[in-house]
């Protein structure tokens, strides 16, 4: 027999809209799931949105008040998917109600947050997971055994990549991303905190860094109305844009392998440019997630020359044969985060996590703060993880 469980979405812009359409996938994707997640409420302070995820979706009830969601009896598990600065306060009401969490990165604007929020689900006994959705591509998956297993010998050094140009507009608005007080940082929470959670998925724990960031578009329009994603704002009064446009990074693993992070929201020409470059001393492995389902591999005896061999991922691999029956048929960006879903019930249906969960939402948020530290003092700083 499967059980209902009732989930409510906190926070319906795009990425609300991502996780109701992950909740009314993920049975067809995986029927034996012993959750059916069930749409009971949507939360949104913006007149009317909604009510339109009601119509869209068949929530059952909408509030404009996440408090209400909080206490309502028929919900047992919520995604939170407002903006950063209250990732703090709503995930950790949530929790402290018995609900189960899922929650987008960079949860809070500090580790302190990514931390109170830990501790409260750990306090709770409930599940908590992250949406660090670019793990759960199969191909990095791949990249992860091969690496693990000793595919390409021990691993020398690391090129993460995260360029984008959805800021890249100087008309773009600006909305609570580009201000410390309800954004936090910049491009190190949008995209460098995504290449922190691959870093660490791929190559374990990050001992010390030295980082630099800028700010390229130092102003922007205030918004006149609602806005929703990355809306443009011509003509409106100018105001400071106060967090970092781009980062670069140095790492220094404790394995002692070495790595570069870099991550841009203002890079003209590039759309979604994110994927590694992992070497090794007899090999490398390559992804780019544009090219969401190939890997570039090379493996083998000849070190010099050594050719590299496009794999196409296949139902041998990650989550990939809930999707497709054969490699090479593709998969995008919506089913990483039904995967993430379905991790998310499963730890909820089984009381272990499964997938992202708040220790890596810690440990990235940590990461990011070391580089924002470096930044301001131009040294070498050691990530520092709360116990």
């Amino acid at each position: 027999m499967v059980d209902a469980l009732g989930v409510a979405v906190v926070g319906f812009g795009w990425m609300g809209r991502v996780h109701a359409q992950a909740y009314a996938r993920v049975r067809h994707h995986y029927p034996h799931l012993a959750l059916r997640p069930e749409l009971v409420a949507v939360a949104e302070e913006v007149p009317g949105r909604a009510e339109e995820a009601a119509e869209q979706f068949g929530f059952a009830s909408t509030t404009r008040d996440w408090r209400e969601v909080a206490a309502d009896p028929r919900v047992g598990a919520v995604s939170i998917t407002a903006p950063n600065f209250l990732h703090r306060e709503i995930a950790v009401a949530m929790a402290e109600a018995g609900k189960h969490i899922w929650i987008e990165k960079p949860v809070g604007l500090s580790t302190g947050d990514a931390r109170a929020v830990a501790d409260a689900v750990a306090a709770a006994g409930v599940q908590g997971a992250v949406g660090f959705n670019y793990r759960n591509a199969p191909a990095v998956e791949a990249a992860r055994d091969l690496i693990a297993t000793g595919g390409i010998g021990t691993v020398t050094h690391v090129r993460i990549r995260l360029f984008s140009d959805y800021a890249a507009h100087p008309e773009s608005a600006l909305t609570w991303r580009y201000e410390r007080e309800r954004g936090g940082s910049g491009v190190l929470g949008d995209l460098a905190s995504h290449g922190v959670d691959l870093a660490r998925f791929l190559l374990g724990d990050i001992a010390s860094l030295t980082a630099d960031t800028a700010i390229f578009l130092p102003e922007r329009a205030r918004p006149t109305a609602a806005t929703a994603g990355h809306s443009r704002a011509a003509g409106g009064e100018l105001g400071p844009v106060e967090n970092e446009d781009y980062v670069n990074c140095l790492l220094r693993f404790a394995s002692g392998a070495r790595g570069v992070l870099e991550a841009c929201r203002v890079s003209v020409g590039e759309q979604n440019n994110y994927g590694f470059e992992v070497h090794g001393t007899t090999g490398a492995v390559f992804w780019d997630f544009r090219r969401m389902n190939e890997l570039g591999v090379s493996r083998g005896t000849g070190y010099q020359d050594q050719p590299v061999s496009t794999v196409y991922v296949g139902p041998g691999h990650g989550e990939f044969a809930a999707f497709q029956p054969g490699a090479a048929n593709a998969m995008g960006y919506d089913d990483l985060k039904v995967v993430e879903a379905y991790r998310f019930l499963r730890s909820v249906a089984e009381g272990v996590p499964h997938g992202a969960g708040l220790p890596d939402a810690v440990h990235s948020a940590a990461v990011l703060e070391a580089m924002a530290r470096s930044a301001l003092s131009g040294g070498w700083v050691t990530p520092e993880v709360p116990a």
